[in-house]
């Protein structure tokens, strides 16, 4: 039921409001007495914090409503309001009709590993801890938390001089970041500011194909950089001066480098580049991976020396500031890197660039095709790695297979410093694939 990021999936089939109501009775049954309830702008939204804010006032907690905001407004809110608990009602940067609800810890991360599995187990046991007619909980309205998150940004963020940014935020939750970045003085446009949970202007999730209007904007305008948001604004992606969008893994690297010094690591998950190792190494640091999804990466963080985490999709956790990917904290923070530096193009352009390859495998037993691939490599290659899929090193590059947490899709990912070896290794991923989804086919067609 729990992906990489929470509970996600259609409206209607995978996500309903019975589902909802069931959810917030097991956050409140594992001992949650105060809760955070937000929302995108999705259509289904509001029924489904009513649902689950109803499971949770069922089970004796009481709920604080912070309406429709940016997802990291949700996870920040936890601390503000003395919670001990979140549910952000959000699909991310999934399609109009979808819907999901991620869970949040006390201390502001994304609700992984034994919290998680605990939350899983009531509901398939359908095992909760009703109050009493006269022990429900309650429910109240925090209108200042847009506030402020915008304050947070505003505090913990310096820009001078302060560039001009284009802020394309998508139809979604991120307009907060307008007025963060016009109160840290950056002249700002915005594209796509209404919030409509259809995303009429583009598609939610903020890829370079996505962005092609923001990129034409900025590259025809006297703007010194543009920033993209998702849905729920927990991603943020950028652009250079030029109009060139900045692949995650770059921006990743750059992002790392900036914040880390001699002897400190940073988080990232198993699939990013090679690119931010080589980053890192210049200035004294490391590495350490982490499985895909940023609940995982902000894990990592708790540990003292681990001073930044980041997945190339857009996520960026800053620890010593929150435990969750907070866009409007990143997008503060590219301009910050632009004012310091003079120019993201510059930036982007002294990154020395590895080939890399991502792409998809659609299959309706993406597991068990990850297991058959994991059995096809075991006495294959020396160096493979399970954590989160299978990894295979080798001396030049490597290759990774992991099933998707979010769609029905096996993701194929390869890398090498020559373009060749890493099309061969990629090719080399996907041959395994396909000859497990073959392979798991024939099995499940013998068996029917």
């Amino acid at each position: 039921m729990f992906g990489t990021s929470g509970i996600r999936g259609e409206f209607g089939a995978d996500v309903t409001a019975a589902l909802a109501l069931r959810v917030g009775r097991a956050v409140a049954s594992e001992g949650s007495g105060r809760v955070v309830v937000g929302r995108d702008p999705r259509r289904t939204g509001p029924l489904l914090v009513d649902a689950v804010t109803a499971g949770l006032r069922e089970c004796g907690a009481n709920v604080v409503t912070v309406g429709e905001v940016p997802t990291p407004t949700v996870a920040r809110a936890v601390e503000w309001y003395d919670a001990d608990a979140g549910v952000a009602v959000t699909a991310s940067h999934n399609p109009p009709a979808d819907n999901g609800l991620k869970l949040w810890s006390a201390d502001g991360s994304a609700v992984v590993g034994e919290e998680q599995a605990a939350v899983a187990d009531r509901l398939e046991r359908d095992a909760y801890d009703l109050a009493a007619w006269d022990g429900v909980g309650s429910v109240q309205s925090a209108s200042a938390a847009r506030r402020r998150h915008v304050s947070a940004v505003v505090d913990a963020v310096a820009v001078d001089p302060p560039p001009s940014v284009v802020v394309d935020v998508g139809n979604g939750s991120g307009r907060l970041t307008a007025t963060a970045l016009r109160r840290l003085g950056c002249e700002v446009q915005t594209l796509n500011a209404v919030p409509d949970g259809e995303f009429p202007s583009r598609p939610s999730e903020p890829t370079a194909e996505h962005c092609r209007r923001l990129c034409r904007v900025v590259a025809e305008s006297d703007a010194d950089l543009g920033v993209a948001h998702d849905g729920d604004a927990d991603r943020m992606r950028a652009v250079t001066e030029t109009g060139r969008f900045v692949p995650g893994d770059v921006l990743l690297a750059l992002f790392a480098r900036d914040e880390a010094a001699v002897g400190d690591r940073v988080a990232v998950p198993i699939d990013a580049s090679m690119v931010v190792r080589d980053e890192l190494a210049s200035v004294g640091a490391d590495t350490t991976f982490t499985r895909v999804g940023d609940g995982h990466v902000a894990a990592r963080t708790r540990e003292p020396d681990v001073v930044f985490g980041g997945e190339p999709s857009g996520a960026w956790i800053w620890p010593s500031l929150a435990r969750c990917p907070d866009g409007v904290l990143a997008a503060a923070k590219v301009a910050a890197l632009v004012a310091d530096h003079g120019s993201l193009d510059a930036l982007v352009d002294d990154v020395a660039a590895v080939p890399i390859r991502r792409d998809t495998v659609r299959t309706d037993a993406r597991r068990a095709v990850v297991e058959r691939v994991r059995s096809l490599v075991a006495d294959r290659y020396e160096r493979v790695t399970t954590v989160d899929g299978v990894r295979v090193d080798a001396a030049d590059g490597w290759f990774l297979v992991r099933a998707s947490g979010t769609e029905e899709v096996v993701r194929v990912t390869a890398e090498a410093r020559d373009g060749d070896r890493m099309q061969s290794l990629f090719e080399t991923a996907r041959t395994l694939v396909t000859t497990a989804a073959d392979a798991v086919g024939a099995e499940t067609d013998a068996a029917g």
